[in-house]
């Protein structure tokens, strides 16, 4: 008598589409730091060849964010997702066959390009998708995979460059990217376009406030740019999101050196301890999600449902200050204080589901291209910031301190700078 149940494509292939996607996203981005041991060896490279080659993909990448959105606000999601997630991969594998430092430099230059639209869409997937009471279990599930996938595939991607060199690992990464392209072109498609979803799940979906735009792609004009950054949710997000996007960056790039230099641990020790921070920053992730959906389902308050895990999260990710006054011999303690703050880090990602309630259906592209390109000036300021600070003190003390601090930053623009959480609506 009341009708069929609501189907749940939403979840399955939709949302398992975009975690595999992400998750080949961040190891198309780390499979260089696992070949580069061997790689520099027979390509003959330096370290500060190697530091130029690391650079280039978080130039290109974070450049090209608002132009990524831009484009996926004109032509969509699946043609936007399905070049680039080609495209971004042909260009990994195209590194298995580079020859020298040129080749590098411009095929990590293609995979930033390409990569850049990557979250952007993830972000116009949820609010398409997804009513607002689930938004955040769903970022939660494909934004897992970006630190579960290094924490549990390292080992194995070791073995492959050990056994068949490292230019195979570039094609196998490569290789599996392409394919997954063409199975996103072939399997995604919007609530409205698909065959197998019925009626009552999209009345699910834009019950919640979800859907898809169906008004007519815009042209981008830069006063869309000014009008958005004349709001303060999108300021104070792009701000927070610097901030807890700078303690990632100090895992991703430093944190080894900081085991081996500061903390005197052999490089098989190092290794096996930077597993467990990203353990621990998968698990942040997941707590977030649930703990968000939850309160916005028991409260119907958007405010404290993600404001309150975000800020919870900036809070834990300022506590890696605290390794700074551990005794030399107290290894486990460090990484301890290290997966705490990593755990908080993980729970900040929740500030793609913020972005999803906030942008005009029209502008989700752009918004996400402003916002993730303000997280991503993290990739290119903090590794200089611990850099310089590491290489005139010889000490690690400042740049942690530099790291806190600065998710203190991100704490207070996501409590106060942001403001309102709601879906902003621009005047046609």
């Amino acid at each position: 008598m009341n009708g069929p149940a609501p189907t749940t494509q939403r979840w399955f292939p939709m949302l398992a589409m975009v975690a595999v996607a992400t998750m080949v996203n961040y190891l198309d981005r780390t499979v260089l730091g696992i070949a580069a041991p061997y790689l520099t060896k027979e390509l003959g490279l330096t370290a500060a060849s190697l530091g130029i080659v690391f650079s280039a993909f978080s130039w290109s990448y974070a450049l090209l964010q608002i132009p990524g959105g831009v484009f996926l606000d004109r032509f969509g999601t699946r043609t936007t997702y399905t070049l680039a997630l080609t495209l971004w991969s042909a260009f990994t594998a195209a590194m298995g066959v580079v020859r020298g430092l040129p080749g590098l430099v411009l095929t990590r230059i293609g995979v930033g390009i390409f990569e850049a639209p990557c979250f952007p869409a993830n972000s116009r997937i949820l609010a398409t998708w997804f009513p607002q009471q689930e938004r955040a279990t769903a970022n939660s599930i494909y934004s897992v995979g970006q630190y579960a996938g290094i924490a549990f595939l390292s080992v194995p991607l070791f073995w492959v460059t050990q056994q068949f060199g490292w230019r195979s690992l570039f094609f196998l990464a490569g290789g599996f990217g392409v394919v997954l392209g063409v199975v996103f072109w072939v399997w995604y498609r919007e609530p409205s376009q698909s065959t197998v979803v019925n009626a009552a799940e999209i009345a699910h979906i834009e019950a919640g406030g979800g859907g898809e735009y169906r008004g007519a792609p815009l042209a981008f004009n830069w006063s869309h740019i000014g009008w958005l950054l004349k709001h303060r949710q999108v300021l104070g997000a792009s701000l927070g999101q610097f901030g807890g996007n700078s303690t990632q960056v100090f895992f991703v790039t430093w944190f080894p050196t900081y085991l081996v230099t500061a903390r005197g641990m052999d490089f098989l020790n190092a290794g096996m301890m930077t597993m467990l921070p990203y353990i621990g920053a998968s698990l942040g992730v997941l707590t977030a999600g649930q703990i968000s959906d939850r309160l916005l389902r028991r409260t119907g308050s958007a405010n404290l449902a993600r404001k309150l895990p975000i800020v919870g999260g900036m809070l834990l990710a300022s506590t890696i200050v605290a390794a700074n006054f551990v005794p030399a011999d107290a290894d486990g303690l460090v990484v301890a204080i290290m997966s705490v703050a990593f755990f908080g880090q993980g729970m900040t990602n929740l500030g793609w589901t913020v972005i999803s309630d906030i942008a005009p259906k029209e502008l989700i592209g752009l918004t996400a291209g402003i916002f993730n390109f303000s997280a991503n000036l993290a990739g290119i300021v903090t590794p200089l910031v611990i850099g310089f600070a590491y290489a005139s003190t010889g000490s690690f003390f400042g740049p942690l301190v530099y790291i806190g601090i600065v998710a203190l930053v991100g704490a207070f623009a996501y409590s106060v700078l942001l403001g309102d959480i709601h879906r902003l609506q621009r005047d046609h």
